[in-house]
């Protein structure tokens, strides 16, 4: 399938952040909270585009389940990974709402967005866009999956932040892929070249999102 092959390419990408700072940290434990205060600020502007984006794929559906299942997610969106970002709230120790309600576009999370954003009003198929945002689930669940294989994080603080996204990701890609690889079949290769290239530069976008609060980015004005 042609989701396969994109996630096989993918692999490195996943296995370098993987080893990165940010996630290397959170499987110690030991992640500077100033790093997780800073992903946080961004990932809660962030989601909430990322809902925006969903419902401008809803005008490029035809099939109602398909229509019901991204109201779903953008309630998920929403309200359900709320649940994640509380649990580094607490490893942080501050109130969640207090830390997000200056929270900011930094260079990183600035161009994963547009990035996504280019492809929903540039394409009418919807699958260009959801190459663009399916490595935001995928790339959350394969490092989680990689975390609990090779870890017991007993005691770990931000266990129940990895415990998450084991559980909650494998209904909305299989959704994704199903999308992806039927466009795929009839796409032509110059358009099954956007896919690809959708997917693994938002794969590469991932990476520079947690490196970006690793190391605090900022805007140099």
């Amino acid at each position: 399938m042609f989701t396969d092959d994109l996630k096989q390419q993918a692999e490195p990408i996943i296995e370098a952040i993987y080893n990165d700072p940010f996630i290397q940290g959170v499987i110690k434990g030991t992640i500077d909270k100033a790093a997780v205060r800073h992903y946080l600020k961004a990932d809660h502007l962030y989601l909430n585009e990322f809902a925006k984006i969903y419902s401008l794929l809803i005008a490029k559906l035809d099939d109602r389940e398909g229509i019901n299942f991204l109201l779903g997610q953008i309630d998920f969106v929403m309200n359900g990974e709320i649940e994640a970002h509380l649990v580094m709230a607490d490893y942080v120790g501050e109130d969640y709402h207090t830390i997000i309600k200056d929270g900011a576009w930094y260079p990183a999370s600035d161009h994963y967005i547009k990035h996504m954003y280019y492809n929903a009003y540039r394409y009418d198929d919807a699958s260009f866009t959801i190459c663009a945002m399916a490595p935001c689930p995928y790339v959350y669940q394969q490092l989680a999956l990689k975390i609990t294989e090779h870890h017991h994080l007993t005691g770990n603080p931000l266990k129940p932040w990895v415990d998450f996204y084991t559980v909650h990701m494998d209904e909305l890609l299989m959704h994704l892929d199903r999308w992806v690889n039927t466009f795929a079949e009839q796409a032509t290769a110059k358009e099954r070249d956007i896919l690809r290239r959708n997917f693994l530069e938002s794969c590469i976008h991932e990476r520079r999102f947690f490196n970006m609060a690793a190391v605090q980015e900022k805007w140099l004005l």
